[in-house]
Order: C-alpha cells, then structure tokens, then sequence
C-alpha cells in the first residue's frame, strides 16, 4: 500500500473548506461527527447495553431511555461478567454526564491569566501554533503526552498513532503505568506478552484463592460477589498489612509487615523446594530458570525463621500457607495495586507467577497468577495505545514490527519512532529538566493523581504550553492548563474497552454531550487536520473503523482478535476475548489462556524470575516515626472523584473530608482523640486528616484513602527499575496535633 502521509504536514484550512465558523459547523451538522444522535438503530425508548465506564471488572449495563434521553441504568442479568450484579459506582453511571460543571466549550488562558471561552477554531489554531512553534524552536521531542485507562480503544489508538505518526512526537504515555505498569512487564517479562491467564470463572472454580495486596470488596466487589458463587467451600487467604474488609471476609488474613511481601513470597517458594510441594513435570517441560530460582532461594535468607523476622508472621502460619498453595487441587493467585504500586512491584508479581509456575497451577479452571486489573480500559492501553509500545504489543525497536504496522495502516516506516517512549515519570522529569516544553494531557488528572504534587508544580512551570483535554475544567489539571478541550464522557461515544479478564467488550453512546463538547475521537479528527496530517487518517472515520484497523494490526500477535468482524459480533456474544484468531470458527464464551502449557517465548517456555527483596526507599525514623499506607476508600469512590463526586447519591457513601486510620495503641501514645484532626507530615508535604481510630491499621502505621486531592502531597517519587510503576503504598509520615491559636 502506498503510504499517503506527506513529508512534512501542510499548513491547515478549515475543515472541508466549511465556509462557517467551524464551531457552528460541529454543532449544527450532527451527522458530520455524529452528535446529537441516538445509536444506529436505536429507537427513542428503547432499552439498550454498554460496558461500565469505571473500572476493568468490565461490568455490562442496561440503559433505559425515554424520548431519546438515557433516564436510568440496571444491571445486565445475562453478560458472563457480572450476571445482573452492579456495584454503587454502575448504578449511578449517568450522573456524571449531567453535571453543572462540565466543560462545554473550549478555554484558552487570556493575557490576564484567567481561562476564557474561545471557538474551536480558535482552539486548535492555538494548539497548532504552540506546539508547532516548540517543534520549530527545539524539536519534536519537546513534545509530549500523557493519556489514560478511561477512553475507548479506538480513541487510545487513534490518539497515539496521530502524536506518533502525524505529529511526529516520540514520547507519551498513560496514567495506566500508575496501575498497571507492574503487571503488564511482570507478564512480558515471565511469559513473552503481557497476557493475564484467566477468566472470572476461575474465581468460582478454585479451592485455593490467595490475594495479596487487594481489597476485592471494596475495589472490585463485583469479582467478590463471584467468589461468594463459589460451591468449593475454598480456602480464601488475604496478604495485607491492613485487616481490610476482604480480610475480615476470607477464612485467613495474614497481616505481614508493609514492604515485606517479597521476602515472604520466597519463603513460601523455599518451603515448597523442601516439602516437595511440587509439579516437577510442568516444570521440567514448561518453564525454563528453576533452578537458578532454587539456588537463589536455599542460599538467600528465606528460611522459615528468618521470613518470620522479616514478615512479622509466625512461622505456622507461614508453614501453612505453603501448604494450602502446595497441595491445594486448584491455585489461584490474584493481586492488584498492593503489589503494583510498589518499588519492588514486579518481582513480587513474578513471585506469584513463579508460585504458579512451580505448582503446575495455570492453564487450568481455577488457578493462575492473575491481575486484577483498575482502570476500565487499562488492558486496551496496554495493547493499543501506541505509547510504550507499538500497536497490537508491537515492538518499536524491531525492524518487521514497524514494516508491518507501516503496510496496514498505509503509512511510511519513517514515521515511526525505532525506540520505546519515555514513560510516565521521565516524561515529566523531561519537563522539569525543560527538555518536554508542550504537553497534552488527556482524560486524566496528573495534578491530583501523581506522586510528589510539589514537585510536579515544578513540571508545570517548566513547560511552555499545556493542553488538557477531560470532561471537566475544574479539575486539579485543568486548572493549571493554558487550554482545556472539552471531552464527551462514558455515555456519550462509541468503542470498546478490555476487561481484567481480556474481554472486548461494547461501549455505547446513549446521550450528546453538552454544548460543544466532542467525543475525544473526533477531536483527534480536528487536530489531525489543523496540523496539516488529516488526509492520512481521512480513513479513520468512525470507531468502528479504528477497531476493524485494530483487528488487523493484532493478527498474529498473542492477542489476535482477527477473528472479530466487528461490533456487532461483540455484542452477540457477551463482549470476546482475546485471543479469537480469524481462523477460529467456535469459541467458549469464558477461556483461560496456555491450557496447552506454551507460553509466547520463542522456546515455548515460561521463565522464572527474581532478585534479592530491597529495602523500603524511606523506612520510618525518629523524625518520621509512621508508614503511610494509602489504598481504596469505599466502593463509591473512584481515583481523584472527578466522577464520583457529581454524584449526590455516591458523595453520601463516602466521608466528605480526609480521613485517616490510626491504631489504638498509637493514638493512645500520641494522646489523639477519635474525629479530632491532625496534621500528617511528610518530607515533601502536608494535609489535615481527621483521626479514626481503629485496629484495622498494624501500630506503626496509618491509611489514608487515595482519593483526597491533599493525599499526593505526602506520596514519594519512588518507582519500580523495570516498569516504573510509582510506589504509592509506603512512605514515612509524622502526626502532629491541631492546636488552637
């Protein structure tokens, strides 16, 4: 195919020589962009489906509309994920969409410092003119994005390719590498491909579930609820510093030390080496390193009594879990962000793998190391965003990879970078250095969000010219940008997410978002032709098209989805997942992957990986006497509240103000009062907290909820070496009382 990209992007005309203001043309021509319209074939009181936009549980949901306007939502009885299940979060999915305060026309910040009303015209000219005059200046490199879990896979994909291929940007990347990072190169790393292993069944089918750093009930209580259908009696053992409320649901919590997780990981694996709690021929055929790892582990100090001194957990409860794991019939291992966000994350999610691997428990019903995964379309970042890497778990650096992706797509090799992009973190540390000068941020909240918020002021003043693209512009991020894009929300667009579980599923658009806000897709489309690159994506005109696209760039690649004609066959089947090659006739609707034992190592085999447990980044001391713990508050908040707080049902569910959770023993010492506020100090900041006293928290340390904006004040610049995933979980802090003047 003939590339069609120019040289060098044109100089833009109006949008097909539209004679109008080009505001006016988006708004009073709907089936040019698609707005203002129900579905195709969607009659105006009619009941239709579409996944949950929150997290990557991937629950499927029943919208109810009356004279074309979506009034309500029930859960969907009949999709395999959640079987008529919804949790607080689904059941008010609609009312973000109709909040006052969403953003309803562009914004560019005036000579006077405020952010003013300005058309699309104007808006893009500005981006153009800006960024181009930081490519022109210094190079494309000062450019940069960060994206998100949250937009569908056609938009992740079409964003991408157009920064990369049409704007000639090297770097960007998504707020997925604050969740999933770990993960996803735990499983490259151990298996070939960032493949998570399972389906939900397996959580109905183990006799043995072991979750480590995950609050199911509270995160993901859908995937609780399916361990609650499970008719195996199963043990469920919970690894948590905190008695959470999965602990106190599970039939075992073992409340190790904060940070002590990989050490005990490797006694349990030493334990199964010397109690011959094995499955010697699923090693010896499918795996390859095990007895590197069995050198490591005898030599190491993972000795029953030396993991108890490093755990804090006796040594029969340490026996015990090596039993449960070693002669248990069906294994599962789940984790999520207590071991992702961690600046040892991917060695302890390969512990688990390696746990797995050495009891033969994957590719079986019921077993598996698997992520549960947060963002309700991180695994479709992770496959097409073509940031990290390139699309369809392509490889920058590989010559065939980029001649593949230059053929289908029809664009020149040339325009494709041959390195990786920096990640989330070097990114802004580019800023900083003044090395990025231009950044879009797109449907995430990095102000509220990210680690160390002192330092990323630093980042802001560092740039020259910041464009935030969300559904809201009074968010953390929007109100340091020098223009917002206002976005359609869930609900207003079409596409598709991927679930933990690898399933495609249907999202739908059932409502038109307000005033002259654009799906992100088609704000790709406009940017794409006032920088002179829109006739090479004149074919990347519906979602629909982009996944058909993406169909094709996945074949042959661990997660082929060929065998997918498109949206309808979707829904058809209760979402797909991946792999279902085009050469497949019959598929199940729930499959696990490598039941056949090859794994996507061009020998076949999966690898044992390790390194020695390091020592916490800032450890507590005189000065800083606590571990900060930080994690999920309830099931009716969500990350930063961007969403979560329009809701008036969700905000009675939640306390308004912070929160934080001290142990009896520590405010008795300390003299603090339960309700009464403090301030909890770290090296890099402060919030006030009101004081709730409670054993759930180990003395020593405190929990906050993450969701607060205040919270990231205190949270440390500290990330894992191999998938530079943030470690949120444990830093130092100092509680001081609130005195009256």
């Amino acid at each position: 195919m003939k590339p069609r990209f120019s040289p060098r992007p044109q100089a833009s005309t109006p949008l097909r020589q539209w004679s109008g203001p080009l505001t006016h043309e988006l708004v009073q021509r709907p089936a040019e962009f698609g707005l203002g319209q129900l579905p195709h074939g969607l009659q105006p009181d009619a009941v239709t489906e579409s996944i949950c936009g929150y997290c990557a549980t991937g629950c499927s949901l029943r919208v109810h509309l009356r004279a074309g306007e979506a009034v309500n939502l029930s859960a969907d009885t009949n999709y395999p994920v959640n079987l008529g299940m919804a949790c607080p979060k689904g059941w008010e999915a609609l009312a973000p969409l109709r909040a006052a305060d969403r953003a309803t026309t562009p914004l560019l910040r005036g000579p006077d410092g405020e952010l003013h009303s300005v058309s699309w015209d104007e808006a893009l000219r500005t981006m153009v003119e800006r960024f181009r005059g930081i490519t022109e200046r210094d190079s494309a490199e000062a450019l940069a994005w960060l994206s998100t879990g949250q937009i569908p896979c056609e938009e992740m994909a079409f964003l991408g390719a157009l920064a990369k291929f049409g704007m000639g940007m090297v770097h960007g990347d998504g707020n997925t590498r604050q969740c999933m990072a770990t993960a996803a190169t735990a499983y490259k790393q151990a298996f070939g491909f960032d493949a998570p292993p399972y389906t939900y069944a397996d959580f109905e089918e183990s006799d043995v579930l072991v979750l480590v750093g995950s609050n199911l009930c509270i995160a993901h209580p859908i995937l609780w609820q399916r361990i609650m259908r499970n008719r195996r009696q199963p043990e469920i053992i919970v690894l948590d510093p905190r008695c959470t409320e999965t602990a106190m649901a599970a039939t075992r919590h073992l409340p190790l030390r904060p940070k002590s997780d990989l050490a005990l990981l490797y006694g349990v694996a030493r334990l199964l080496i010397e109690n011959g709690w094995l499955d010697t021929g699923f090693i010896e055929k499918h795996t390859n390193g095990f007895e590197d790892f069995k050198a490591f582990l005898l030599a190491g100090p993972y000795a029953l009594s030396e993991v108890n001194a490093a755990s804090g957990l006796d040594e029969a409860s340490i026996l015990s879990l090596a039993r449960s794991i070693g002669s248990g019939k069906r294994v599962s291992l789940w984790w999520t962000m207590g071991v992702n966000q961690s600046y040892e994350g991917t060695r302890t999610a390969q512990a688990l793998i390696n746990l797995a691997l050495m009891t033969g428990n994957i590719g079986k019903p019921g077993t598996g190391p698997n992520s549960i995964t947060g963002q309700c379309n991180a695994m479709g970042s992770r496959l097409f965003s073509n940031s990290t890497n390139l699309l369809g778990g392509h490889r920058f650096d590989r010559e065939e990879d980029r001649a593949k992706i230059s053929a289908l797509l029809g664009i020149p090799e040339s325009s494709i970078p041959t390195r990786d992009s920096w990640a989330y973190d070097r990114i802004l540390e580019g800023a900083e250095r003044g090395e990025i000068k231009g950044l879009w941020i797109v449907a995430t909240n990095t102000a509220h969000s990210w680690c160390d918020q002192q330092r990323l002021r630093r980042v802001r003043e560092g740039l020259d010219f910041l464009v935030v693209q969300d559904m809201y512009a009074d968010t953390e991020t929007a109100r340091l940008a020098d223009l917002v894009l206002p976005a359609a929300g869930w609900g207003e667009k079409d596409g598709t997410f991927i679930n933990s579980e690898r399933r495609i599923g249907r999202i739908r658009k059932v409502s038109r978002a307000p005033g002259q806000a654009l799906a992100d897709f088609h704000i790709f489309q406009l940017v794409a032709h006032y920088w002179g690159c829109g006739e090479p994506f004149s074919n990347w005109d519906s979602p629909e098209t982009v996944f058909r696209m993406l169909t094709a760039v996945s074949r042959g690649q661990p997660c082929d989805i060929s065998g997918i004609s498109g949206y309808a066959m979707i829904e058809s089947n209760g979402g797909i997942q991946w792999p279902l090659r085009e050469s497949e006739t019959g598929f199940s609707t729930e499959r696990r992957l490598f039941a056949d034992g090859k794994f996507f190592h061009p020998d076949g085999r999966a690898r044992f990986l390790f390194d020695a447990p390091q020592a916490m980044p800032e450890p507590p001391d005189g000065d800083y006497p606590f571990i900060l713990l930080t994690g999920r508050g309830t099931s009716s908040q969500w990350h930063t509240q961007t969403r979560t707080s329009k809701s008036p049902v969700l905000r009675k569910l939640y306390p308004e103000n912070p929160y934080i959770e001290v142990h009896p023993s520590d405010a008795d010492r300390l003299g603090l009062r339960a309700g009464e506020s403090v301030i909890v100090e770290s090296r890099r900041g402060q919030m006030s907290a009101a004081v709730h006293v409670t054993t759930t928290v180990p003395g020593g340390s405190v929990f906050v909820p993450m969701h607060y904006p205040a919270v990231n004040r205190l949270t440390l610049s500290s990330f894992d070496p191999h998938s530079r995933q943030p470690s949120y979980k444990a830093c130092a802090v100092h509680l001081s009382r609130i005195r009256n003047a």
